[in-house]
């Protein structure tokens, strides 16, 4: 196996180098390419198992030898250790139908958590055995920025700067960014939209001399470390709810496409997956995309789901990849036609092969405090707005009814306290190890949209231009 990208003018890379690179030097984003097979024998072999060995089965074979299989044990126990749950990404019954597995269990109460704490122990491995430094830039609608600051704070080989939509964000995920004060670690609100901190961060991975100068690297899911460790938890939910010997589908709310591109990679691997419903909310692009074969652009709505505010999903490229039969000309002709326009078409047979897999539901703000409501009334169970995205999602779907239907349960309730309180009346508690969140002292930088003040602050903050 190797990496290639999605947009085929840029190297071929091994595991190493594309966890440290991030986004490929044409633009495009790194996928291997073939995709490691999980036999029914092997996904058998997997039932009962702890999820930190079922971590180690899955994701093995994307190192190509990288790190030795005792070495990367240790990461992943190290990594899941500061999980409270023991099951790390428990499975929740709502229903006889639906379920959902809780991925917030993590120190920021989310489920970025499952791949950044990973990752930041990936960046201290590889640096070290390189004796090298690297600058983390990334955009965040919410959850990422505290995630990516908590898996690589104080680590010495590692500076953190996050972009986060100003005035865009729940007073909670602001605060889980901004009161970090490691020295390592730097926060912009940005003057502007998720999109607009998005398209920030890629410009400086595609100036060569800047992403060189700083020795860029990423912890966005257009990394694809982040998406190896992602495929889990969707194996471990297949696997306890019967698979290979019963298929299973999976609700995810999105925006990036990150995460629902990471079931996709577990289908590929040979999971049984009967569908994949991806919930949005106003910001409906994805879902218009599978109903129409047309992603188009629009305004960025504010809405009660700040993490999902997005209108240019970055990993759909992984996906029309494939749909493109991987010929990267195409897809870097289509994504140049995307940033010039705003839109662009696809061929009805390539949406034809998307919707076999793939469908999509729009799920508006005041139906998003319904499902709320409804859930808690019908199972004493509490969703956060993501959540409830993906639980609306799973109740539109198209679907045979023997089928399971496991909605991810993206952040803690206690994330968005007052969407949460409007809906059932009750105000979620944050958990004890953030009980005084609100007390912390903070620190950000309120920057404009403007590459040229970003690069100047990055350099500032970059210890590998300090040396």
């Amino acid at each position: 196996m190797s990496y290639i990208s999605t947009r085929g003018m840029a190297p071929s890379l091994g595991f190493d180098d594309v966890l440290l690179t991030g986004l490929a030097r044409d633009g495009g984003l790194y996928v291997p390419d073939v995709w490691p097979q999980l036999t029914d024998d092997d996904l058998r072999a997997l039932r009962g198992k702890p999820y930190e060995e079922v971590a180690v089965r899955v994701m093995t074979p994307f190192l190509q030898g990288a790190i030795g299989e005792e070495e990367f044990a240790r990461l992943v126990r190290d990594a899941y250790s500061t999980f409270t749950h023991r099951a790390i990404t428990p499975l929740i019954q709502l229903d006889q139908r639906n379920w959902v597995v809780e991925l917030f269990h993590g120190p920021t109460l989310a489920f970025k958590d499952v791949a950044l704490q990973l990752l930041g122990r990936l960046f201290d491995h590889v640096l070290a055995k390189r004796d090298s430094r690297i600058t983390v830039v990334g955009a965040t609608s919410g959850d990422t920025g505290s995630a990516a600051i908590e898996a690589c704070r104080d680590r010495e080989r590692v500076d953190i700067v996050i972009l986060h939509p100003y005035g865009r964000t729940s007073e909670v995920q602001r605060r889980q960014m901004t009161s970090v004060l490691s020295s390592n670690v730097r926060n912009v609100a940005l003057q502007g939209t998720f999109d607009d901190a998005q398209d920030a961060v890629k410009a400086m991975f595609n100036d060569p001399e800047f992403r060189a100068e700083v020795n860029l690297s990423a912890v966005n899911s257009i990394n694809w470390a982040r998406i190896m460790a992602q495929i889990v938890y969707y194996v471990t939910a297949a696997v306890a709810l019967g698979a290979p010997d019963r298929e299973v589908a999976f609700a995810v709310p999105t925006g990036n496409f990150g995460n629902v591109y990471a079931a996709y990679a577990a289908k590929a691997m040979g999971v049984p997956i009967a569908r994949l419903i991806v919930g949005t909310n106003e910001n409906d692009i994805l879902a218009r995309f599978f109903q129409q074969g047309e992603m188009k652009t629009s305004v960025v709505v504010p809405t009660i789901s700040p993490s999902m505010d997005i209108q240019v999903s970055s990993n759909f490229e992984r996906l029309l990849f494939d749909l493109m039969d991987r010929d990267g000309a195409a897809v870097a002709a289509t994504m140049d036609e995307f940033k010039r326009t705003g839109r662009f078409q696809v061929s009805q047979g390539q949406l034809t092969r998307a919707i076999e897999l793939f469908e999509g539901h729009r799920c508006g703000q005041e139906e998003t405090l319904e499902e709320m409501a409804r859930t808690y009334r019908d199972a004493g169970y509490m969703l956060d707005p993501h959540t409830a995205v993906g639980v609306n999602a799973a109740r539109k779907a198209d679907l045979d009814p023997s089928v399971p239907i496991v909605s991810l349960a993206c952040a803690h309730p206690a994330k968005f306290p007052d969407a949460v309180e409007r809906a059932t009346g009750i105000r979620p508690g944050l958990p004890r190890h953030l009980a005084d969140l609100f007390e912390r002292p903070e620190r950000v930088h309120v920057l404009p949209n403007d590459m040229d003040v970003l690069k100047r602050f990055v350099r500032e903050q970059s210890r590998a231009v300090r040396g």
